[in-house]
């Protein structure tokens, strides 16, 4: 497998050497032939490139086999005439990486408000109410006078029936539940055929169970009890705002990973920011950076049918878990150790 690694901004240079120290690790026990180039995108590819990111750039990903991609600082690239692209957007976009699948599970020795849980978010990553993913050409929130403003949100029945078969097809290797998550008392056509996709999908899952939610009455149930659900899904908007929320419940955004998966190409990406109030202070949790590659192992060795790389993200996951219990961890978890000597803690257990 060929992987390209992208440090990305502020605290993702130090979260990245962690996952990339894990890959070379599971690399040599698992003796995968994984083979890492490393590129850069973001502040370090505009100053150096002139754009955050460039076609040659996109050229290399298309002919790996993955993509490992750090946090970029996306609030400060605003203007694409002068190269400032959103790499995330840049590359779901670009890969049709319509599928984000965002687990959130509790550790033993993590503190949290809530019993345990293990459930995965699956939201889609091409549409709805994401202005820069609605339209061929411009943008899709209008200022219509200076104090009038629209937004508009695309939803098609293509991206919803691909969506809902990515969940279908988790939540059958799973706990075989399925929950559907949507606006569509008061969002009628739009959700109307999200919803309507979901169940077209359903009927060629009869094993798995089916129950949905409106958004906000979902907020209350997946706080007071996140326990009864297993795979979540839902349009962009709504499922980027409740992976969110199920990663903090499980004890920090930190622990979220993230996969970002189309039919051809596939991005591990850190599920938070690239925080640069702490960058360069080793104080950021590596976790989440980790959970992501290991999770684009996973994808690879599904695709591929390669029993080596299911197993080394198998070994991955259960090095964390250990670590953590063990409370060798980042702060925001109940640790004391910095971002280097957890990656060194978690190391030594592979």
């Amino acid at each position: 497998m060929k992987l390209i690694v992208i440090p990305g901004d502020g605290i993702g240079p130090e979260t990245m050497q962690v996952a990339v120290d894990v890959l070379h690790a599971v690399n040599q026990k698992f003796d995968l032939g994984l083979i890492m180039e490393h590129e850069i995108a973001g502040h370090d590819s505009l100053q150096q490139r002139g754009a955050t990111v460039t076609p040659e750039l996109l050229a290399k990903v298309r002919a790996a086999d993955g993509l490992l991609l750090g946090p970029m600082a996306t609030y400060d690239f605003k203007d694409e005439a002068k190269g400032e692209i959103n790499p995330s957007k840049f590359f779901r976009k670009s890969l049709d990486l319509f599928a984000n699948i965002r687990p959130a599970r509790t550790y033993p020795g993590v503190e949290t408000l809530t019993g345990p849980f293990d459930l995965v978010v699956v939201r889609e990553n091409t549409e709805g109410f994401y202005a820069d993913r609605n339209v061929e050409s411009g943008n899709s929130e209008i200022l219509v006078t200076p104090d009038v403003a629209i937004s508009l949100r695309r939803i098609t029945r293509h991206c919803c029936e691909r969506i809902a078969r990515s969940a279908f097809e988790l939540a059958a290797i799973r706990r075989q539940h399925v929950t559907l998550v949507h606006k569509a008392n008061v969002l009628r056509v739009t959700d109307g055929i999200f919803l309507d996709e979901c169940h077209k999908v359903a009927k060629e899952f009869p094993q798995v169970t089916v129950d949905d939610f409106i958004v906000d009455a979902m907020m209350a149930h997946v706080v007071r009890d996140p326990a009864r659900f297993d795979v979540i899904v839902s349009t962009n908007m709504f499922g980027d705002i409740l992976s969110d929320l199920t990663a903090e419940l499980s004890g920090s955004l930190g622990l979220g990973g993230s996969l970002n998966a189309g039919a051809e190409h596939a991005m591990g990406q850190a599920a938070h920011g690239s925080a640069p109030d702490i960058a360069g202070q080793n104080k950021a949790n590596p976790f989440s950076q980790v959970i992501s590659a290991a999770m684009l192992l996973t994808w690879h060795g599904q695709r591929r049918a390669l029993p080596a790389y299911l197993a080394a993200a198998k070994a991955i996951e259960q090095a964390m878990e250990a670590t953590i219990a063990a409370g060798e961890c980042t702060r925001d978890v109940g640790g004391s150790l910095g971002t280097r000597e957890t990656g060194v803690a978690l190391l030594k257990r592979l």
